[in-house]
């Protein structure tokens, strides 16, 4: 079981890093709350890996906390719940927002998260409920990472759709979530400001 990787970060497409360890490079899908977190492209970057095989293909998803990979693992528990959903859950609110809103019994907002409906908002309530001691104590604290440059690459407003568009959104939806954004701003802080904007909308 690979657990942690610690490297380069060679490539950053949300939802995609790749990182080289030792001249290879590990391709992880992440969430976009741990995108954000990650440097540059070409500095020093760790997170914490949950490996997931399948008949098809090995997936590697990366995490800038234990305790938001502590939550993965409880979600892909819940019936119906699988690895493109958890991380869906985790771009669009952090773990202390999904924490509030199962002690809250607060629905409404975790339909505002793309494939989570009514009841599937009511199922994780209730399951995730009763899993909290499985991940509630796991560490806070972020692995040492540098802070992002800022500057914009390639075409950031694509690039955001994109990201948006491979979390569930509907390409007019992310597009509606991104519209009056200013282009200039690098991916992360796109996909950052139309995630804010759809948890208040």
């Amino acid at each position: 079981m690979i657990g942690r990787l610690s490297g380069y970060l060679l490539e950053k497409q949300p939802p995609w890093v790749v990182i080289d360890v030792h001249g290879v490079g590990y391709e992880l899908e992440a969430s976009m709350n741990t995108l954000i977190s990650l440097p540059a492209v070409g500095e020093s970057a760790s997170l914490y890996t949950h490996l997931t095989i399948r008949d098809d293909a090995h997936l590697l998803y990366g995490f800038a906390r234990e305790h938001e990979r502590a939550l993965f693992r409880a979600l892909i528990k819940v019936n119906g719940v699988g690895p493109k959903l958890a991380l869906a859950i985790l771009s669009g609110m952090d773990e202390d927002a999904f924490m509030r809103c199962v002690r809250d019994d607060d629905s409404k907002a975790l339909t505002k998260l793309p494939g989570v409906g009514k009841k599937t908002a009511e199922r994780l309530i209730i399951e995730m409920r009763d899993r909290f001691p499985e991940w509630e104590n796991g560490s806070y604290a972020p692995l040492p990472l540098e802070a992002a440059n800022g500057k914009p690459v390639r075409n950031s407003l694509a690039d955001a759709e994109s990201a948006l568009v491979s979390l569930g959104y509907k390409l007019t939806e992310a597009s509606k979530m991104l519209a009056d954004l200013d282009p200039q701003q690098p991916t992360e802080a796109l996909i950052k400001a139309a995630l804010t904007r759809r948890m208040n909308g």
